[in-house]
């Protein structure tokens, strides 16, 4: 697979920002930052119900945000992990908004400076 190809299957900023919307999935996310988990697990620790938690499970995997493995004892077990790539691409992001702001108010503070009487 060509590297463009694999940058245009990989979900998009958007995907990202829309799975972590939900109060539910960034509780997930919290809980997966710990230690990988089974869905089981993440619906005790949030109180869901098993097939809303599956909903948020799909939400989170199609963003990129988790991924599923099976433990070679018993394929049918799912864990659930982050991908931490996903997570710096997340923050990288940020700081980049974030830079742009800090730039924008600086300028704006010095067009401002200027603009005072003396």
């Amino acid at each position: 697979m060509s590297a463009v190809k694999a940058i245009r299957q990989r979900p998009d900023l958007d995907t990202l920002l829309s799975a972590l919307a939900d109060p539910a999935r960034r509780r997930a996310v919290e809980h997966l930052s710990e230690a990988p988990r089974r869905a089981g697990e993440l619906a005790d620790l949030l109180g869901l119900p098993a097939p809303a938690m599956s909903r948020h499970l799909k939400a989170l995997k199609s963003s990129g945000l988790i991924a599923e493995t099976h433990p070679e004892f018993d394929q049918r077990v799912r864990v659930y992990a982050l991908n931490t790539e996903r997570l710096a691409e997340l923050k990288d992001w940020l700081a980049k908004a974030e830079r742009g702001w800090s730039d924008q108010l600086a300028a704006f503070a010095k067009h401002v400076a200027k603009k005072k009487p003396r």
